[in-house]
């Protein structure tokens, strides 16, 4: 009895080992390995501070799609790519003006002082984002505490750019940030990098421009001084729970960008000519983009521009640009522009921004 019992219990046993081992291999033949796999695909987006330092200086650049790299003839420069002010042969000023998103402004001025004597030019860049006033609210008067607090993003950044060649100049650029909040500020200190090369082919250029080089930035403040119970233990052992404590915020990099850029100019006349312009863009906090831009100049006075930003990226806001602008010389010893850019956000609305600038004649 004893040993018929004992080769029952083997032999379910048996049966259940087989069983498992079936439903294992089935198990694993329904799995398919690369389901498994991690995604490489990773974009960085939004791990990066200092958005402001992102925003395009200058109508022109801007209606061009960005694509401004290889032809940074104009202060602007200072921002797209700073060797590029070596070609103007004259002072020259610059002032913009963009109606930025959700009632925010962001206004800069470009400023390039030629020096042939040192086959060089200095250049300096002053930019402002400024949120404005905002009521404060709390948890506990969601309708206002009677005080305004304001924000304000500020960049200003010296330039020098040197022509090795008649062909080839460098540039180089250091920049103060700051930003504050209310009671909350930070700052750093980057550089810019940057290359032009107009190659031996009529009307063909090269350029390259390595921005935003420079530590992590954070924030800090009296506002982020507070009281707080810092144990829990509120009502024993005579616990003390009014303790001032100091939050510590996380720092964060700067967006580092490199541009390759490259521009064909095909001249119809002496004053008249198109302009075609690409950009490739490597950001940290991105992914990999085109910028694509056009222009036509008509006797040196009128200029129509079109451009696409941000091609291949499946999650940017941006894209198409238009813009135009017009050259007037005053007395014949300085010359005016008057450039205008409408770029498309999306969802966002659309930008507009107003340039003026001047150069000695």
């Amino acid at each position: 009895m004893i040993k018929k019992v004992f080769q029952t219990r083997v032999t379910a046993v048996l049966t259940a080992i087989v069983v498992l081992s079936m439903g294992e291999s089935s198990l694993h033949a329904q799995i398919d390995p690369t389901e498994l796999e991690f995604g490489s695909d990773v974009s960085r987006r939004g791990t990066t501070a200092a958005a402001m330092l992102e925003i395009g200086v200058g109508s022109r650049a801007v209606a061009l799609g960005g694509a401004f790299v290889a032809t940074a003839d104009d202060p602007s420069a200072l921002y797209w790519n700073p060797a590029g002010i070596i070609q103007m042969k004259t002072f020259s000023m610059q002032a913009t003006r963009t109606e930025w998103f959700v009632g925010t402004s962001f206004n800069a001025v470009d400023l390039v002082v030629p020096l042939p004597t040192y086959s060089s030019a200095l250049g300096f860049h002053l930019a402002v984002l400024d949120y404005g006033e905002n009521p404060v609210r709390t948890v506990f008067r969601p309708e206002g505490t009677g005080e305004n607090y304001s924000a304000l993003d500020f960049v200003a950044g010296l330039y020098w750019a040197l022509a090795i060649t008649d062909r080839v100049s460098v540039g180089l650029g250091i920049k103060y940030f700051h930003e504050s909040i209310w009671h909350l500020s930070g700052s750093a200190v980057a550089g810019d990098l940057s290359i032009l090369f107009k190659t031996p082919l009529q009307g063909l250029r090269l350029g390259g421009a390595l921005s935003n080089l420079g530590p992590e930035i954070g924030l800090s403040g009296r506002d982020l001084t507070t009281i707080a119970d810092v144990d829990g233990r509120r009502d024993k052992y005579f616990n003390n729970n009014n303790v001032a404590i100091n939050y510590a915020t996380q720092t964060f990099a700067l967006p580092m960008l490199f541009r390759f850029g490259v521009a064909y100019e095909q001249k119809l006349s002496e004053k008249s000519s198109f302009i075609f312009a690409g950009n490739v863009n490597h950001p940290s906090n991105d992914v990999e983009t085109l910028d694509l831009g056009f222009e036509a100049r008509v006797y040196n006075m009128v200029f129509i521009r079109a451009g696409y930003r941000s091609l291949f990226s499946n999650a940017a806001a941006d894209g198409l640009t238009f813009g135009g602008g017009i050259n007037y010389k005053v007395l014949g010893s300085a010359s005016i522009t008057v450039d205008y850019a409408w770029a498309d956000w999306g969802i966002l609305s659309n930008v507009n921004r107003f340039t003026v600038g001047i150069s000695a004649y």
